[in-house]
């Protein structure tokens, strides 16, 4: 479940910047690549290809990116570090959405607002401006009382964590791991708040209104390993369609061109065809809804792209997939039960169900679209998260 088990990724990406990213990579003589993106958009960013999954989280929870893509002719042998980046996106705006949460709801504590009648030319509130450095220096001289907090709030939630018996020790010490990860990245105001009030009148509540947050963040967060399965079954579902036509251009009079394209050596072949004509599935994962879009910030926005004749056949079959009546088995037994032969390539798309019950469970909006741009002849599938 974890997303950062790995201490580097290998993929190509290309990472789109907000203003404030580009204005920091500037600001520190790092050069930005202009990129023609899937959509044909051209954008400004920087790539990379070996990096670790902690410096593009951190990125994005600073607002430096607002999207990422990535190319290639196949995706089936980066698989786990596909899904690997996909959980950690994932994992990164929920981490950001918490945090907003969590100042929205420490604010509105009594004992703030108690603070703010008694202070008004000090008010802690939404337009409440310190700079990082000073909150810094001001929380370098209470870490005794962070940890004290921390120890607080964690408390009764590992209790409860532990005491559960529908949950394995792996399954628990994942649990574990991750409430201090949602609480390692709370902002440095969140910070400043829960140490101003520490231990004093009203502070319980603040306790309360943490725990209930990290408890939602902590169901919502289940979701990413659904979300990660989701985007590569697609993947390789664009990616079958291309080795298939490419197959039969290479291979003509081939009836049956799965048997090709599952030949390693005949498939190392088709991905260089593929390679060469510029027969990319893209992936790309928008951030947010920019700055201005209020409301949006917890929006994530997964798009594959994928040149495809059959377009009309593609939008109908996630339709019907969508509506499909999985009976409410477990994703496992789902897969058990399958006839012999529909597993495959269709598959993905009957997961979009799951995906849609996951989702709703933890109230976080998800609709999927199909749309073809006739220009170009790409396909195009989105799946769109509020969380």
């Amino acid at each position: 479940m974890s997303a950062d088990k790995k201490f580097t990724l290998d993929l190509p990406l290309k990472v789109i910047l907000t203003e404030a990213g580009a204005s920091h990579f500037i600001s520190n003589n790092k050069k930005l690549l202009r990129f023609k993106l899937a959509d044909n958009q051209e954008e400004y960013g920087i790539s990379m290809e070996h990096f670790s999954p902690n410096s593009v989280q951190n990125m994005i929870i600073l607002d430096y990116i607002s999207k990422i893509e990535i190319s290639m002719p196949e995706f089936v042998t980066k698989r786990q570090e596909i899904m690997d980046l996909s959980k950690l996106i994932v994992f990164s705006v929920l981490y950001k959405q918490f945090d907003r949460q969590i100042f929205s709801q420490l604010i509105q504590c009594d004992c703030v607002r108690q603070h703010n009648r008694a202070n008004p030319s000090h008010l802690i509130d939404e337009r409440t401006k310190i700079s990082d450095r000073q909150l810094r220096t001001q929380l370098s001289l209470k870490d005794n009382i962070i940890q004290q907090s921390r120890q607080t709030i964690l408390d009764p939630v590992w209790k409860g964590i532990m005491a559960n018996q529908d949950t394995t020790t792996e399954e628990k010490n994942v649990y574990l791991l991750m409430t201090e990860k949602f609480l390692n990245r709370l902002s440095l105001m969140n910070w400043y708040i829960i140490t101003k009030f520490y231990k004093q009148e009203g502070f319980t509540q603040m306790m309360h209104v943490i725990r209930q947050s990290l408890s939602e963040y902590m169901d919502k967060s289940k979701v990413a390993e659904y979300i990660s399965v989701m985007v590569m079954e697609l993947a390789l579902n664009c990616e079958n369609t291309n080795m298939r036509k490419a197959a039969k251009v290479l291979y003509h009079g081939i009836d049956n061109s799965d048997t090709l394209i599952y030949d390693p050596e005949i498939r190392a072949k088709i991905v260089q065809e593929l390679e060469r004509n510029h027969e990319l599935v893209f992936i790309s994962w928008k951030i947010g809804g920019g700055s201005t879009a209020i409301g949006k910030q917890g929006r994530l926005q997964i798009t594959l792209y994928n040149k495809n004749d059959e377009f009309q056949g593609v939008k109908e079959s996630i339709e019907s997939k969508m509506a499909a009546n999985t009976n409410k088995k477990s994703l496992i037994d789902f897969y058990r039960q399958m006839p012999d032969g529909e597993e495959g390539t269709d598959l993905g798309l009957y997961y979009l169900s799951y995906l849609d019950d996951a989702c709703k469970k933890v109230d976080i909006k998800f609709e999927s679209l199909v749309n073809q741009f006739a220009a170009n002849d790409l396909t195009v599938i989105n799946l769109i998260f509020n969380f």
